[in-house]
């Protein structure tokens, strides 16, 4: 079984910059393919990123390419997520995941260990 904790939450303004952090604790981290996954209220939970067990091949959602950037310290069992040019609508619950996947992978029903979330909400 694998722990997760998200942390670096917070409220910040539209362009501003957060990093959000996922520490990892129980199995082997490198076992695991890593996501992360957000949920507005009121909305369906939605795939924000994904990224191999060696920490390579991420995988974006559209909404997010090229604001966001996945990585990981498999020396540190930590997953991280980068979020620059951050605009309101990226306003959400954060959740971290693990996946024994060997791919990486973006369907969060394949995903076997959710951390409780870290809240992100950004201003107008």
């Amino acid at each position: 079984q694998v722990r997760l904790v998200e942390s670096g939450g917070g409220l910040v303004q539209a362009g501003g910059s957060l990093r959000l952090a996922c520490a990892a604790s129980g199995q082997t981290f490198t076992r695991y393919a890593m996501g992360w996954f957000r949920q507005a209220p009121g909305k369906e939970r939605e795939f924000v990123a994904a990224i191999s067990r060696i920490g390579t091949s991420p995988i974006y959602a559209d909404s997010v390419k090229g604001r966001f950037t996945i990585s990981r310290d498999n020396a540190k069992n930590t997953l991280y997520l980068q979020m620059k040019s951050l605009k309101p609508e990226d306003t959400a619950e954060y959740y971290c995941s693990a996946s024994p996947s060997s791919l990486v992978i973006t369907e969060g029903r394949l995903y076997d260990y959710w951390g409780p979330g870290t809240q992100v909400t950004v201003s107008s």
